[in-house]
C-alpha cells in the first residue's frame, strides 16, 4: 500500500519563502502554485479533500450563515459541511488507511483517525481544553509523542505562535513510525500565519517564524521519508501586506439603514432576522445577505463604491467562478489588495457588543484578526483592526514541493493529482 504525508501550511507563500531563502525544502524544491479562492483555510481544505469547486463542497469561507438559525457559524467542526466524495474514498475501499490532524470540519469525517482541538466552554466562561481524537487513545499518544500537553493559547488568541506548529510537527515526526499509522495522512500546521498577519511578512518575527517553520518541516519530512512515506508540503493561502485601514462593509450597510441591531444596555447587537443585507466578512472576502431582489440591488450599490472594495459579485459573477452556492449569499465582496474586511458594525466603541473584546470565534459574525493581540483590559483582546498589518483570500502565488515528481498549478489540480495518485 502506498504511503503518503500531505503537509498543509498556513500563509506558505511562494515569494515570501523564497525571500527568506527558502528554495528547497529537505531536498525539494519548492514551486509555485496558484491557491484556490477565496484562499482561505477551511475554503482550501474543503477543495484539497474532494477536488471540487466551491460551488460543489460549499465551504465559501471559514464562516458560514446559516439560514435555518439565522446566524453566521465560524469555524464549526462537523465533516458533513463539507459536501461531495474524499478523493481518499476508493484508496480506503481498497484497504488504505487515513488520518487527518488538525483540519477543520473533520469531526465525523469518513476517515481512519482524527486528532482535532475541541475545547468545552464552560457555564462561567471558562474553558477545558481537550481535542477530539479518535481512536480516542489518540490524544494521549500524540501528548507523549510530542513530550508536553496540546495548549489550545499557542492555537489562537493572542499567545497565538509558530510552537502549534512544533507540536504537530514533533507529534507526527513519532506517529509516522508507528506500524499503526495510517497510509495516507494529513496534517496542518497553523503558527506561520500568525505573526505574518501581526506583523507583516517582512517584519523581523515574521522571518524568524519562517524559520521555526522551515525547521519543523525538515524534520518531519525527513521522519516521514525515514519510514517510507512520500510527501506534499503546500501553502494553502500567501499573506500580504496591509498597506491601507480597513473596510468596513456593515457599517455601510447600517447606515444605508440595511443592516438593523438591538440595542442592549447600549450595545449594538447584530438583528438578523430584520435586517435587510447584512455582510459575513473573513480576510479580503465576504458574503452578503439579502432579504430580496430589492435589497440585493441597494447592497450592491452601497458596496461597490465603497473605497478598498475591488468587486461586488451577483449570481452571475458567482456562477462564472464556480462559487454559486446557498453559502455564497447574494453578492460576494472582493477586497482590493493592501486592504480586508472588519466586521464591526458600530462606529462609538461604547456600542460595541460584549464578545468583540473577547477571543470568541464562534459568535463574531466575521473573522477578528484582532483576537491575536492584547486590548488594554486584563483578559481583553485588541478591538484596533489598523494593527493588523498581514492579510489574504485573494488569489496569490502559495509554495509547493513533493517527492512525487508532480507540479499542479494550482489547489484543484493538486487535489486532482493526488487523487490519481491514490487510485
Amino acid at each position: 500500500m502506498k504511503k503518503l504525508l500531505v503537509i498543509q501550511v498556513a500563509g506558505l507563500g511562494h515569494a515570501f519563502a523564497l525571500r527568506n531563502g527558502l528554495e528547497t525544502l529537505a531536498g525539494m524544491v519548492l514551486q509555485p502554485m496558484q491557491s484556490g479562492f477565496p484562499a482561505v483555510t477551511c475554503t482550501a481544505q474543503a477543495t484539497l479533500r474532494t477536488g471540487l469547486p466551491v460551488a460543489e463542497h460549499g465551504m465559501v469561507a471559514n464562516g458560514l450563515f446559516d439560514t435555518a438559525f439565522c446566524k453566521p457559524r465560524f469555524w464549526e467542526q462537523s465533516a458533513t459541511l463539507v459536501h461531495g466524495a474524499r478523493i481518499w474514498d476508493a484508496f480506503r475501499a481498497r484497504g488504505g488507511t487515513v488520518g487527518l490532524f488538525f483540519f477543520q470540519q473533520s469531526l465525523g469525517e469518513s476517515v481512519d483517525c482524527v486528532l482535532s482541538p475541541a475545547p468545552i466552554h464552560t457555564h462561567g466562561g471558562g474553558l477545558i481544553m481537550g481535542c477530539y481524537a479518535q481512536p480516542p487513545a489518540l490524544e494521549v499518544q500524540f501528548q507523549r509523542a510530542a513530550g508536553r500537553p496540546f495548549k489550545l493559547h499557542h492555537y489562537w488568541g493572542p499567545l497565538a505562535s509558530v510552537k502549534a506548529s512544533t507540536w504537530i510537527a514533533d507529534a507526527l515526526s513519532c506517529y509516522v513510525a508507528d506500524a499503526q499509522a495510517p497510509d495516507l495522512i494529513f496534517g496542518y500546521l497553523p503558527g506561520l500565519d500568525y505573526d505574518l498577519q501581526r506583523f507583516g511578512p517582512d517584519h523581523p518575527k515574521s522571518q524568524r517564524a519562517m524559520r521555526t517553520t522551515q525547521r519543523d518541516l525538515e524534520k518531519l519530512v525527513a521522519a516521514a521519508r525515514k519510514n517510507g512515506y512520500d510527501v506534499v508540503v503546500f501553502g494553502d493561502y500567501a499573506i500580504t501586506p496591509v498597506t491601507r485601514a480597513p473596510v468596513y462593509l456593515n457599517r455601510a450597510l447600517r447606515a444605508a439603514g440595511l443592516m438593523q441591531v438591538r440595542m442592549l444596555k447600549g450595545m449594538a447587537y447584530p438583528d438578523f432576522y430584520t435586517s435587510r443585507a447584512f455582510a459575513v466578512v473573513d480576510h479580503q472576502v465576504a458574503t452578503i445577505h439579502c432579504a430580496d431582489s430589492t435589497a440585493c440591488a441597494a447592497a450592491r450599490r452601497c458596496l461597490e463604491t465603497l473605497p478598498g472594495v475591488a468587486e461586488v459579485w451577483a449570481a452571475t459573477e458567482l456562477a462564472a467562478h464556480q462559487l454559486d452556492h446557498p453559502h455564497s449569499g447574494a453578492l460576494m465582496a472582493v477586497a482590493e489588495a493592501g486592504t480586508w474586511f472588519a466586521y464591526p458594525w458600530w462606529c462609538e466603541k461604547a456600542e460595541a457588543p460584549d464578545y468583540a473584546c473577547h477571543v470568541d470565534i464562534h459568535n463574531k459574525p466575521g473573522f477578528d484578526p484582532c483576537e491575536l493581540f492584547f486590548g488594554r483590559m486584563p483578559f481583553h483582546v485588541s478591538m484596533d483592526a489598523t494593527r493588523i498589518k498581514g492579510t489574504h483570500g485573494r488569489v496569490e502565488t502559495t509554495a509547493f514541493a513533493s517527492t512525487l515528481g508532480v507540479a499542479p498549478h494550482d489547489l484543484n489540480a493538486l487535489a486532482q493529482t493526488l487523487k490519481n495518485w491514490l487510485s
